[in-house]
C-alpha cells in the first residue's frame, strides 16, 4: 500500500469519525430548533442555524466522499461551529436549568471538541 492511498485512508478514517461525532449535533441542534424555549430568542436561532450550516457544508459521508475536500470544508467552518457551542453554552443557564438543556450543551461541547480535534490532525 502507497503512503498516499495509507494518507488518503487515514483522511477518511477522520471523515467518518468526524461524521459519528455530528449524529450528536444533530441531536442538539433538533432538540434546540423545538425546544418552546427557542421559539423567541435569536440566539438559539443562531445557534442552531450554525449547527446545520456545519452539517449541511460537510454533507452526509458516502462511497463518493472525497476526504480532502470534507476536511477542508470542516476546518473553513469549525469557527462556527466552536462559536455556537460557546455562545450555548454562555446562554444555557439562562435559558433553562433543566437537566435536558444542560446534558444538550455537554454533549455539545464533547462533540466540537472531538471534531476540532479530528480536523486539527488533518
Amino acid at each position: 500500500m502507497s503512503a498516499e492511498t495509507d494518507s488518503n485512508e487515514e483522511a477518511m478514517n477522520r471523515v467518518v469519525q468526524i461524521d459519528a461525532e455530528l449524529t450528536h449535533v444533530w441531536m442538539v441542534r433538533t432538540f434546540l430548533k423545538h425546544c418552546d424555549e427557542a421559539e423567541e430568542d435569536e440566539d438559539m436561532h443562531e445557534i442552531v442555524r450554525d449547527l446545520y450550516d456545519f452539517i449541511l457544508a460537510v454533507g452526509p459521508v458516502d462511497d463518493s466522499t472525497d476526504p480532502a475536500a470534507y476536511l477542508k470544508m470542516a476546518k473553513k467552518k469549525l469557527r462556527r461551529l466552536s462559536g455556537a457551542t460557546q455562545l450555548y453554552e454562555q446562554i444555557q443557564p439562562e435559558v433553562s436549568g433543566h437537566t435536558n438543556f444542560l446534558m444538550a450543551a455537554r454533549s455539545l461541547r464533547l462533540a466540537v471538541d472531538k471534531i476540532n480535534e479530528l480536523v486539527a490532525s488533518h
